[in-house]
């Protein structure tokens, strides 16, 4: 990942390494026929240091893989269980918004915003906005990481219905 100046920003970051991971999927495919991506979760790989529990995305093709857990804290592992299973939906209007919908690990559904890198959890607006201490929040994460792997859920609905999902959530947190 190339960062050339001291002004990125952190969406610019994220996106960035999203973008290279899934190219990374994509040409695996290409040159095995079919997707290989699987999550290592467990023993660091040869050559780390202390033997640590290690997260990343590993591809045959494409070596040894990117730290998540490092970059993205332990909101790493929580995504990936949201992705396990299968809490993400795209929501998608015939006008063309659309919408993440992210069932928490509470029960409670998180509307996420990838296009602008927003969620609608209290972890978002304290660790991410408020303290910046965290990249994204797990919902987010789990967006992108699903986004990357080709497996959320689908809906299409109308536009007034996106509207009122919408305002049911702004109504909830209110």
């Amino acid at each position: 990942m190339a960062v050339a100046s001291s002004a990125v920003t952190l969406p610019m970051v994220v996106e960035e390494l999203l973008s290279e991971m899934a190219a990374a999927v994509r040409e695996s495919a290409r040159s095995m026929g079919q997707r290989v991506l699987s999550f290592a979760v467990g023993a660091a790989p040869p050559g780390a240091r202390g033997g640590k529990r290690y997260l990343g995305l590993r591809s045959a093709d494409f070596g040894t893989p990117p730290p998540l857990k490092f970059i993205f804290g332990s909101s790493a592992i929580q995504a990936l269980d949201l992705v396990d299973r299968q809490a993400i939906t795209l929501i998608s209007s015939p006008s063309g918004r659309n919408v993440y919908q992210v069932l928490g690990s509470s029960g409670k559904s998180y509307t996420c915003l990838a296009s602008c890198h927003y969620c609608s959890c209290p972890a978002f607006a304290f660790s991410v906005l408020q303290k910046s201490d965290s990249l994204l929040c797990k919902h987010l994460l789990a967006v992108y990481l699903s986004q990357v792997m080709q497996t959320c859920q689908q809906l299409s609905v109308s536009d007034k219905q996106l509207t009122d999902i919408l305002l049911m959530e702004k109504k909830q947190e209110a």
